[in-house]
């Protein structure tokens, strides 16, 4: 009687051995899965007014007595716009960004292409080329299945830091960064983002603020506004 209760018992010993094992495994497995939390975003930086402060919207214009904005980096030092030719690749050293780029134009519902490489960002294509007049615009991923990707410390780029586009006629452009906004992405403001400029911009796009596990988005989107401010010749690295 005692064998058999005692070869029971170690029969259930190793059945909950087993489960604690597997349990154990699949709480590892669910973990790696979750999307990990990208660094916060905190508006940063001024001086580049949105449509409605500068005038071309409902809101308060010039003299509306809402005070002075605070001069971006980028004012003093801006650059005359160069001439189009297409992005090979994005620096952003204070970041440690490195990363060829992928073109990305509009899907069947008029809105841009998802990258298909997660750990590379992408150039919207229709728009202006890097250094060039307008908003150019590269967007990345910020995570992709449970892991940083190129984007992942965008939010933490400051006013000041410095942004590098090669180009495929060799040029460099020097972009100079004036400010870091987030915004609820079902209120992005498509107009303040691509709108007409009378200079070279870049807008760096990624998602941020919380991750919803139903819907498997991020709510918001931060946006780093850029100035064109210099350029240099340099060999091309696709």
């Amino acid at each position: 009687m005692s064998g058999s209760f005692d070869g029971r018992r170690a029969a259930l010993f190793a059945a909950i051995s087993v489960l604690l094992v597997v349990g154990g495994l699949l709480l590892v497995l669910g973990m790696d899965r979750q999307q990990p939390e990208p660094p916060r975003a905190v508006d940063k930086g001024g001086g580049v007014p949105s449509v409605a402060e500068s005038g071309s919207g409902s809101g308060p214009g010039p003299g509306s007595g809402s005070g002075p904005k605070s001069e971006p980096p980028s004012v003093r030092k801006r650059a005359a716009a160069l001439p189009a030719s297409d992005p090979v690749r994005v620096t952003i050293p204070s970041l440690k960004v490195d990363s060829t780029l992928e073109r990305l134009g509009l899907d069947e519902n008029r809105a841009m292409q998802t990258l298909e490489d997660p750990d590379k960002a992408g150039w919207y294509e229709p728009g202006p080329t890097p250094g060039a007049n307008g908003p150019s615009v590269i967007a990345g991923h910020v995570t992709w299945d449970g892991e940083p990707t190129v984007f992942f410390d965008l939010a933490r780029i400051d006013p000041g830091d410095t942004v590098e586009v090669a180009r495929k006629d060799g040029r460099t452009a020097e972009f100079t960064v004036d400010r870091v906004a987030t915004y609820p992405k079902d209120d992005f403001p498509t107009v303040e983002v691509y709108r007409n400029l009378d200079h070279a911009g870049l807008r760096l796009i990624t998602c941020g603020g919380d991750f919803s596990e139903a819907d498997r988005r991020y709510a918001d989107n931060v946006v780093v506004y850029a100035t064109l401010t210099g350029s240099h010749t340099s060999s091309v690295t696709p």
